[in-house]
């Protein structure tokens, strides 16, 4: 068994009730389309603005949201989230894909991904919590408000970002603990904030530049750095 499915198989559930829940919500669907392409088994969906709002979904396709557009939320099972410049959502999931929001997008709720990588531009804003098992996080002058999770995602928290409710690196657990061998880099650059606890329950690299600010940290020792960026491994 590869180790990619032997990852899938630790964290299978997460991903099951996920899709469970969706081809659960598509079940009223004849086809692969509702009619109007919000929901579909296979198939990505393009939700361009100026289209009533409401919930996207699809099994087995990505979901991309237009400049300025407004949904009530995205969920993808084997596909990628990306929210365009000011577009709007309570809340994104995928199961098996990265989730990105442009320039001044806003999240309500919380952004989740279980294999995926999360990326935040300028001005971007999550009021929830941004959480992902695999995958590096990345924030750029962003905004999140419910904290951050992950179990092995690296993170880059710099360009004046504010994390607030801290930050928490689980343990893997079960199989897990045994194939995710690389140590996760957490970077806190100048100018971030992160209000809270920075948790940690595995050894990671944290890199904390001179000009941030951060609370408590638990579990790792902060290595300061000045500049843009850490000094490389």
């Amino acid at each position: 068994m590869s180790t990619e499915h032997r990852v899938m198989r630790s964290i299978g559930l997460v991903g099951f009730c996920s899709a469970v829940a969706l081809l659960a919500a598509l079940a009223g669907c004849s086809g692969a389309d509702d009619g109007d392409g919000s929901n579909k088994i296979n198939g990505s969906i393009h939700v361009t603005a100026g289209k009533p709002s409401g919930s996207v979904a699809t099994v087995n396709g990505s979901i991309h949201v237009d400049d300025n557009a407004t949904i009530t939320s995205a969920s993808t099972v084997n596909g990628s989230v990306h929210l365009d410049g000011h577009a709007t959502a309570d809340s994104l999931t995928s199961v098996n894909g990265s989730i990105t929001l442009g320039a001044g997008a806003r999240v309500s709720g919380a952004v989740s991904s279980v294999n995926g990588e999360l990326n935040l531009s300028d001005s971007a804003e999550v009021n929830g919590t941004l959480s992902n098992v695999n995958g590096k996080i990345t924030l750029v002058s962003a905004h999140v408000a419910g904290g951050i999770k992950t179990v092995s995602g690296s993170m880059s928290i710099t360009g004046g970002s504010r994390v607030e409710g801290g930050i928490l690196v689980q343990k893997p657990s079960g199989e897990m603990l045994s194939i995710l061998h690389e140590v996760p880099q957490i970077v806190i650059g100048p100018g971030a904030t992160v209000q809270g606890e920075l948790r940690f329950e595995r050894t990671v690299k944290l890199y904390v530049s001179d000009k941030a600010t951060i609370g408590t940290v638990t579990g790792a020792t902060p290595i300061p750095f000045t500049g843009d960026n850490p000094p490389p491994n």
